[in-house]
């Protein structure tokens, strides 16, 4: 997802009207295509390797092994969270307080709905884990045990199952110089009683967890956004991670930030509530929202 993506006016998958293809060509000429941008593939894997290999060589530094955090069972620590493993990868969710499932943030939303199965990162000694950080949540007024337990409930509505934790009063301390409500991904390693953060990304580095966009980009339209580097004709008018209605059309959004994120609609079609409780109390649907 690129952070400047806008919403536009057309629908994010519609039919084939009068949509550019690719030129066609044999297929003797079609491989030999695909056999040069191979060269480029394998060196961009290779590239990714080095740079891997250039993460697993960097320092660390120490944080505190007794930052708070908000667990489903009340205060626990940071040292808590990586449930006995050496290693945890914390991807922190921007919530925001006191405002309904559909207000609720489209990327994160988007990212924590491709994270699944967690045994092959348990195999590896890994624990991933979300924590919540309200925005605004001065202002909202919001009671942190509440403001959890609605993340909670979006947390079940959508039908996650990884461990989820409030880390809004540790903020300062978990993310030292860095800009609070953005989605950040941490990795820590334990040593012990100390804990260690390792590497940190955020915004497009967020990436990593997603597979839809990879495999969006294996296909000839790509990822239908209007900052991608694509062909004249091709569909690029494609919101990034909201619409005003789920399948078969996904409706554009008509307002940004109308609709809901993505991976909502489908959970509304079987039937899940998506009522957050007194800290995400349901707003009345707008004219342009479907249910």
């Amino acid at each position: 997802m690129n952070e400047d993506s806008k919403a536009t006016e057309t629908p994010t998958a519609g039919g084939h009207d009068t949509l550019a293809l690719p030129p066609v060509t044999d297929r003797a000429t079609w491989q030999a295509e695909i056999d040069a941008l191979r060269v480029r593939e394998k060196a961009h894997t290779r590239e990714g390797d080095a740079i891997a290999a250039a993460r697993r060589r960097l320092p660390m530094v120490e944080v505190d092994a007794h930052i708070e955090l908000i667990g489903p069972d009340g205060p626990v620590t940071l040292l808590d969270a990586f449930e006995g493993r050496r290693q945890l990868i914390a991807y922190y969710f921007m919530w925001n307080p006191g405002r309904p499932a559909p207000e609720q943030c489209e990327g994160c939303t988007y990212y924590t709905n491709q994270v699944g199965e967690l045994s092959a990162l348990h195999s590896r000694g890994i624990t991933y884990a979300v924590f919540c950080m309200g925005r605004n949540t001065v202002e909202a007024g919001a009671e942190p045990r509440a403001t959890y337990e609605a993340s909670l409930r979006y947390r079940d509505f959508m039908g996650w199952n990884m461990p989820w934790y409030s880390a809004q009063s540790s903020l300062d301390a978990l993310l030292v110089g860095r800009r609070h409500g953005l989605f950040h991904l941490v990795c820590y390693l334990r040593d012990g009683d100390r804990v260690f953060e390792t590497y940190w990304t955020t915004r497009r580095g967020a990436e990593t967890m997603d597979y839809s966009y990879a495999l969006m980009d294996l296909t000839p339209y790509g990822r239908q956004e209007s900052w991608e580097d694509s062909p004249p004709g091709r569909p690029q008018r494609c919101t990034n991670t909201r619409t005003e209605g789920g399948a078969p059309d996904w409706p554009p959004v008509s307002q940004w930030p109308g609709g809901r994120p993505l991976g909502q609609w489908p959970r509304l079609a079987e039937g899940r509530s998506d009522d957050l409780g007194p800290a995400g109390t349901r707003t009345a649907p707008s004219p342009h929202r479907c249910h």
